[in-house]
């Protein structure tokens, strides 16, 4: 089985960037898990946000495979408890049989065709986070699933 991410532009902020390394890291103890940074569209500045969305849905579906189970990270997704996400991924993985997709995407969320692929909406808070640390926050949060799932001290309930 493996998560894999998907995110749109590249990550700049260093201390952004060794969260990620650090929690890659520590998830990989537990399952396979790969990042996928998709290049920023070019001329990104000078299209309008529903062209904008359809050019980056484009470039994320042509990376997405057919067997993946699509979790797109959006503000209106639902929301879930970490116990609740660790309980969704023992679940998931012990009777579907897909590897796990989750989608970061730009600034002004997903094209129509990425919510028709999605299987799922995630939301991790109602604040808004930057798309930046978006991306640790959802590494500390897999990590987490999986110490809760294993029974270990990381989680403190």
């Amino acid at each position: 089985m493996r998560i894999r991410v998907i995110s749109i532009g590249k990550t700049n902020i260093d201390f952004v960037k060794e969260g990620i390394e650090m929690y890659e890291q520590r998830i990989r103890r537990y399952i396979n898990f790969e990042w996928e940074e998709l290049q920023d569209v070019k001329n990104s500045a000078k299209l309008k946000q529903p062209m904008l969305k359809l050019t980056e849905g484009e470039a994320i579906l042509k990376r997405l495979q057919p067997n993946e189970f699509v979790v797109l990270l959006d503000e209106h997704g639902k929301q879930k408890s970490s116990e609740h996400l660790a309980e969704f991924f023992q679940n998931h993985f012990n009777y579907s049989g897909q590897n796990l997709c989750f989608v970061i995407g730009g600034a002004y969320g997903f094209s129509e065709e990425m919510y028709e692929r999605a299987n799922i909406k995630l939301g991790l808070s109602k604040m808004t986070f930057s798309h930046q640390l978006v991306r640790v926050i959802l590494c500390e949060q897999i990590y987490r699933a999986f110490t809760i799932i294993r029974g270990e001290p990381y989680h403190h309930a």
